[in-house]
C-alpha cells in the first residue's frame, strides 16, 4: 500500500469532529489496534473546510493519544498520509498522521475605542 502525503496547509480549517478514541481492531474482543511497538493507535474525526460551507469529516489514525484536543477545537495534523485500499467489492481511502494537537490559540483582540460605550455610531435601534 502506497502513502500519498497531504499538504495539510491547503486544506482550510481543520477542526475535530469526533474526540480521540481507541482504535477497535476486533470487534467481537474489542481489543484495541496497536502499532508495532506496542502503542495504542487513537482515530479523531476531523472536519475539514475548504471553501464557503462546503465540510467533509476524515477519520485520522494517530499513535498515541492525542492530547488536548476536544471536539469542536481547531487542530493541526502533522504528517498526514492518505493511503486508498480495497478489500473484495470494498475499496476507499484511509488517512494516518504522525500527529494531531491543539491548534495555538490567538489572544482575543481588544475592542474598537468607543465601542461598548455606545459612543460609537448605531446600527440602527428598536
Amino acid at each position: 500500500m502506497q502513502s500519498i502525503p497531504v499538504d495539510t496547509s491547503r486544506l482550510g480549517v481543520l477542526r475535530c469532529a469526533v474526540a480521540p478514541e481507541a482504535k477497535i481492531s476486533n470487534f467481537e474482543t474489542q481489543e484495541v489496534k496497536k502499532d508495532r511497538d506496542g502503542n495504542t493507535i487513537y482515530t479523531v474525526g476531523v472536519m475539514v473546510r475548504q471553501e464557503g460551507r462546503r465540510v467533509s469529516v476524515i477519520e485520522v489514525a494517530v499513535t498515541g493519544e492525542p492530547v488536548g484536543v476536544v471536539e469542536g477545537s481547531e487542530v493541526r495534523i502533522t504528517g498526514l498520509e492518505a493511503f486508498s485500499w480495497s478489500m473484495g467489492d470494498r475499496h476507499g481511502v484511509s488517512f494516518r498522521a504522525s500527529a494531531i494537537t491543539p491548534a495555538p490559540t490567538t489572544p482575543a483582540r481588544a475592542s474598537a475605542p468607543g465601542a461598548a460605550s455606545g459612543s460609537g455610531k448605531s446600527g440602527g435601534g428598536a
